[in-house]
């Protein structure tokens, strides 16, 4: 169990999504990396922007990008640090934020809505990895 956005929750999440069954299962046929960048709020001085390549279940790579144009990712998912923590703490439901745009998205939204259950999951494991927050 790690901090969000602490420098070893992305390390753990990307360790997670490759050790999960259930994950490896539902996700087994998504196709496509993301970017998401996290707006300053609150206690969240500057942005914070993380890159998971995913691709069948697993986690290909997963790092902390300096500049957002570094890569052409299938999904950019923007969102102030709040509601991503609202969602982590289940306070929002993940495709209830996608669709009121509490949650920004950019590329490929037909991936997402075509996978919604791998994207549900993929939201568990990211709550089964935090236990505190900034």
């Amino acid at each position: 169990m790690t901090q969000f956005p602490a420098n070893d929750w992305l390390p753990t999440l990307k360790e997670k999504l490759n050790s999960d069954e259930q994950y490896a299962d539902i996700a087994r046929n998504w196709e496509g990396d993301m970017i998401c960048r996290i707006e300053p709020d609150g206690p969240l001085p500057e942005p914070v922007i993380y890159y998971l390549d995913l691709w069948h279940g697993k986690c290909r790579d997963a790092y902390v990008l300096e500049d957002i144009n570094q890569n052409k990712p299938a999904l950019l998912l923007t969102a102030p640090y709040s509601n991503f923590i609202k969602i982590l703490k289940g306070e929002t439901e993940v495709v209830q934020a996608l669709l009121t745009r509490k949650i920004s998205v950019k590329g490929n939204m037909a991936l997402l809505m075509r996978n919604v259950p791998t994207v549900l999951d993929f939201v568990r494991c990211c709550r089964e990895i935090t236990n505190s927050y900034l």
